[in-house]
């Protein structure tokens, strides 16, 4: 018998089917199962899981938010540690950091909470996503493009290691393991049970800009995109969306601009091209709350909804990526399905701190192929294959948050940051106590 203050399950217990599964996101749900799952109430409880593993025979798997396209964390042989209950937020007016649970969801619990202190941090954009896993992947949050990936701000974390051991990490402090953690995501050789982030004063307004059009033009609006971005100033995030409007059976190509503290003068840039014109819609320099955003992200990320999901850093002149990005922007598989093109210029243009998450063009794109039935998986699986074909010659790698490296393996990080990560690994998970990544990343 286990002495967990949580709850815990072995296969074939009862509850143990829905503990398994509980919170995952994508309802596209993989074969896989643990050999048991504990919901852990606290880091005693998570110390105690990692050791009763290694007893077992049995390696770890973690579950923050659930969010995850690929499901990472349902894996076999393993112990699942929920750690759904870690949702504690703490902030500290003394260093303006906050404090927060693997499992606090970025726009529905962080954002309201610091909020409330008048401070901020760049959660992801879909509201629902835990931090956890958001964090270790990089985090690629709101305007990326102008103050770089949310992993950037990360203090210190308590981690719980492949030993069982609880330990704090940071720059000073086994800073091996806080390098690892910034970027490896579900190949981290440990189970984080507490972030310190470094937030910022909230915005005091939003400024936003955007323009539908026809999807007849998206050759010619991708190429003013390619060339507009540039005269953006970093207070701006900047992407390009494909999708089908509710009630119609056409694509069409927005792009989106949102200035925060920039005003009207930071979207001047994109009024002023020919194209614009020929808009089927606009806003332009217009106030938005943060609210409203954040609703519109809910939206286009439905839960109980079936997902496939890809992306790459692209690199490329416009001449070179156009033809093969049109019909990733054009020809979607189905009603929900969205594509999107953001900008990382000032990001590239200032390189970030050194950290495991590695790989950054000014170009990113992503794919999320969202169906209903399982007979929309087929389509949406072609669909992005055939679409991630097509940029793979103008590919540099990609971004974990948005992979399934079991479908299609791409490059994750550097090839130095790969090596040093792999020697970290070995020395602070010898037995393998973490199976780390589900497929293998093509470095």
């Amino acid at each position: 018998m286990n002495a967990f203050t949580g709850a815990f399950w072995r296969s074939g217990d009862p509850g143990f089917a829905d503990a398994a599964t509980a919170r995952v996101f994508n309802r596209r749900l993989p074969s896989r199962r643990p050999a048991a799952v504990l919901r852990a109430a606290d880091v005693t409880d998570v110390a105690e899981g990692v050791r009763l593993a290694a007893a077992e025979g049995w390696r770890v798997a973690v579950r923050s938010g659930g969010h995850s396209w690929a499901a990472w964390s349902l894996r076999e042989d393993t112990l699942l540690i929920d750690l759904a209950l870690f949702t504690g937020m703490s902030y500290d007016p003394a260093d303006a950091t906050v404090t927060v649970g693997p499992a606090v969801r970025g726009g529905l619990d962080l954002d309201p909470y610091l909020a409330g202190h008048g401070r901020f941090f760049p959660v992801g954009h879909s509201p629902s996503v835990g931090m956890g896993g958001f964090l270790l992947q990089g985090g690629i949050g709101w305007n990326c493009r102008g103050w770089g990936w949310a992993a950037e701000s990360l203090v210190s974390m308590e981690v719980v290691t492949a030993a069982g051991e609880v330990v704090r990490c940071s720059e000073t402090e086994n800073a091996d393991l806080f390098w690892a953690a910034r970027g490896s995501g579900p190949g981290f050789f440990g189970v984080v049970t507490a972030f310190r982030l470094r937030t910022r004063p909230r915005f005091r307004e939003l400024t936003r800009s955007a323009y539908v059009f026809p999807s007849e033009l998206a050759a010619e609006v991708l190429s003013w995109y390619h060339v507009a971005r540039h005269d953006l100033p970093a207070s701006v995030e900047l992407a390009a969306v494909g999708s089908t409007p509710p009630g119609s059976d056409a694509p069409v190509l927005t792009v989106d601009a949102v200035s925060f503290d920039g005003g009207p003068a930071s979207l001047a840039a994109l009024d002023s091209s020919p194209v614009v014109a020929r808009a089927s819609a606009r806003t332009v320099a217009e106030p938005v709350d943060f609210a409203e955003l954040q609703a519109e992200q809910l939206r286009g990320n439905p839960e109980n909804h079936r997902y496939a999901a890809d992306n790459a850093f692209l690199s490329g002149s416009a001449s070179e990526l156009v033809p093969a990005l049109v019909p990733a922007f054009t020809e979607l598989p189905t009603p929900r399905t969205f594509t999107v093109l953001g900008d990382f210029t000032p990001l590239v243009a200032r390189r970030p701190p050194d950290m495991a998450v590695s790989l950054q063009t000014d170009l990113y794109f992503a794919a999320y192929a969202i169906g209903t039935t399982p007979a929309d998986d087929v389509l949406s699986r072609t669909w992005l294959d055939r679409t991630m074909s097509r940029l793979a010659p103008h590919s540099v790698g990609c971004y974990l948050g948005d992979s399934d490296l079991a479908v299609r393996a791409d490059r994750i990080m550097s090839d130095a940051a790969w090596s040093a990560f792999r020697r970290i690994r070995a020395a602070r998970d010898p037995e393998g106590r973490f199976p780390g990544y589900l497929g293998d990343p093509a470095q």
